[in-house]
């Protein structure tokens, strides 16, 4: 379960076992968690997390999106 960023308690990381799905990170900060596709930046699932943190979520992913994507690719493979 590589973590790839640490970001004001977000945790962005990948399982590593989910080499069969499209680009994604996982996003958990206290107990809730978020899964954001990375090819084009979107919300796939929420657990706990309401409108306005989703929306900072989305944006510090859009904000990382080339280093989690090349994080992505480096440990699966392009």
């Amino acid at each position: 379960m590589p973590t790839i960023l640490r970001i004001e308690g977000y945790r962005f990381f990948f399982y590593s076992n989910e080499l069969n799905e499209p680009a994604h990170i996982h996003v958990d900060h206290s107990g809730r968690s978020a899964k954001v596709w990375l090819d084009e930046v979107a919300l796939a699932k929420n657990i706990g997390y309401n409108a306005r943190e989703l929306r900072y979520i989305l944006k510090l992913t859009a904000d990382h999106q080339q280093t989690l994507l090349e994080a992505w690719n480096d440990y699966f493979g392009d």
